[in-house]
Parts: C-alpha cells; structure tokens; sequence
C-alpha cells in the first residue's frame, strides 16, 4: 500500500525482499550522476537489501554486491554512470568521509549513503531520504522523502507497480 502524508513524502509496504528489489529498480530508474540517496532505519531494516537491488538493477542481476560495512564504500560502473555506496556506521563524524573520495563522488556519481547523519553538514540539501523500518515480521515499510529538486521529482516516481492487489 502506498500512502501519501505530505507531496515531498510517499510510503509504500513491501511485503517481502522481492517487493524491496522492485521498489530498487524504480528508484534505479529515476537516478542520475549527482543524486544523493539518504538511506535510514534500523539495523536490519532493508537498507543495505535495497541497496544491493539498485546496484544489481543498473548493473547485472546476479552481481555481487558486498556490503560496505568494513570498506565503508563500494565503487561500481553501472548503466547509469558511477554508484557509489557508502555504509558510515562506523565514523564518527564528518570529516572521515573526506577522506574516502566524498568531494570525487559528489561530482560524478549517484550516491547511496546509509547511516546519512554521520554527515553532518555534508548532507546535501538536494537529497532523497529514505527510511525503512519493520511493519511486521518479513514486511518492511519505505518512507520516500524528497528534498529540493527532489519534491518534484517524488511525484513523478511511478510507484503504483508495488501495491498489493
């Protein structure tokens, strides 16, 4: 089920992984180099599931995606340019991400960044949030927010695919 609070914030509940991965793919279609994906929630939530959706959606279904965690970014040449995925669970402020090429991508790639508030002043302004959190015992729920150029963008997002009959 979709819902939407406000026109810069959609939900949707995606019942299982594969709902996740369909959810991936209609993100993956709308991102271009330069756009930033703020991914929240709790451990276990799904962020890095859907994560790993999007990057097999503009990649190869069956590439292999290894999590960020340890490396705390992941570099792929997809078809839409340049994704980089960073996991900043383990910094501990902003000026660590400097270091790890944060200026290089911002210029060139789509950004995927869990744990976003790691950033701090970092966090760009023109962004997608998006939060996932758990709605039951395989279901989890994604709250979309856009910010900037991103409001507008959100509700284009054709999302309708991922509502239950």
């Amino acid at each position: 089920m979709i819902q939407t609070d406000s026109p810069n914030t959609r939900a949707v509940t995606l019942p299982s992984e594969e709902a996740t991965a369909a959810l991936a793919r209609r993100l993956a279609a709308a991102l271009a180099p330069g756009d930033l994906v703020a991914l929240r929630g709790d451990l276990g939530a799904g962020k890095s599931a859907l994560c790993r959706a999007l990057i097999r959606a503009v990649t190869e279904e069956d590439a292999e995606v290894p999590s960020p965690t340890f490396t705390l970014v992941q570099t792929y040449d997809t078809d839409i340019g340049p994704v980089w995925h960073f996991d900043l669970y383990r910094l501990s402020g902003p000026d660590e991400v400097t270091e790890l090429g944060w200026d290089e991508a911002r210029a060139e790639a789509v950004l995927l960044v869990e744990w976003p508030d790691r950033l701090g002043p970092l966090l760009p302004a023109d962004r997608l949030d998006v939060t996932m959190s758990f709605a039951g015992p395989t279901e989890r729920r994604a709250t979309l927010t856009g910010h900037g150029a991103w409001e507008s963008r959100l509700t284009t997002l054709d999302l309708s695919a991922l509502e239950r009959p």
